[in-house]
């Protein structure tokens, strides 16, 4: 008997190993390698010889006023998009599982900008706000709104905007999804109750619907900050960064500091910044919902 069990533990052992090794070189090995790179003087003129500067990278991307102006953008971003995408993706949710018939076709549509490229729709949007673009050409030529071509895209706000409204309708369909299972997990029986008391569709909102998903929000809240600070592909294809680097997020800027300058222990440094501010706010929101419940 024991040997069969010691047989056991070393066949699940040998089926890990595989596994582990791929785990343990791609990723890792990758963030050690990149912790190591972030205390050294890693650059395009030191190459072959990086010397060792301690906190020095840390120090110049928390005084670097671009880096300042990028982590505001996207504490915007997430701000903004965070909450747009739950409440919206949590009405379609509550929409969605009222009805019966279609239910699936239902799904099936507002589930279709999750699996849309994000290169293709940040096109779609770059073109359509563009200064000669397709909403310039309608507000100008067919309603006759305005007599000259706003610059959607030409100031800092302006570009953060579409590319937060893109962001907003990417994830509002999985947000239906997620909060779509939550939703019909939920007792039947806590809302006979509830019609019972004389409860009106709000007060089951609040009395029963969201205590049943309090873990599905708290999922998707913290899923969905960090999907806010890790934004890239959209701002890098509508605006990239323009005008002088005023719409750049965390992302953007790692990228460019460390692909078109060359300051890749620069670039380390601000990874692990960004990795340190996410799990504060990961642990914050953990917190925040855990005292919700103990109340």
């Amino acid at each position: 008997m024991m040997n069969r069990k010691i047989s056991s533990k070393m066949q699940i052992g040998v089926l890990l190993v595989p596994g582990l090794l791929i785990f343990g070189i791609f990723t890792i090995y990758p963030i050690a390698k990149l912790f190591v790179m972030s205390f050294f003087k890693w650059d395009f003129g030191s190459i072959f010889e990086q010397p060792f500067i301690g906190l020095q990278n840390y120090k110049d991307v928390l005084t670097d006023k671009y880096f300042q102006t990028a982590f505001v953008n996207s504490i915007v971003y997430t701000l903004v998009t965070v909450p747009a995408q739950m409440i919206l993706g949590l009405l379609i949710a509550m929409l969605v599982n009222s009805i019966h018939k279609m239910q699936i076709g239902f799904r099936v549509v507002y589930y279709l900008p999750v699996i849309t490229s994000w290169v293709i729709a940040s096109l779609v949007f770059k073109y359509t706000f563009n200064t000669e673009g397709l909403l310039n050409y309608f507000l100008t030529n067919v309603i006759r709104l305005t007599g000259e071509n706003i610059r959607w895209l030409d100031t800092r706000w302006g570009g953060l905007s579409v590319a937060m409204l893109l962001g907003t309708w990417k994830g509002i369909g999985w947000n239906m999804v997620v909060f779509l299972a939550a939703l019909q997990t939920c007792p039947q029986e806590l809302y006979e109750v509830a019609s019972i008391d004389g409860a009106g569709s709000i007060r089951k909102f609040f009395s029963v619907t969201l205590p049943c998903i309090r873990g599905t929000i708290l999922f998707a809240l913290v899923m969905l900050t960090i999907g806010g600070f890790n934004v890239f592909t959209s701002i890098k294809m509508i605006t990239n960064g323009d005008p002088g680097h005023e719409t750049d997020t965390v992302l953007t800027w790692m990228y460019y500091k460390a692909f078109s300058t060359g300051k890749f222990g620069y670039s380390a440094a601000l990874s692990f910044i960004i990795a340190v501010v996410l799990a504060i706010l990961a642990a914050l929101q953990f917190r925040l919902m855990r005292n919700k419940d103990q109340n």
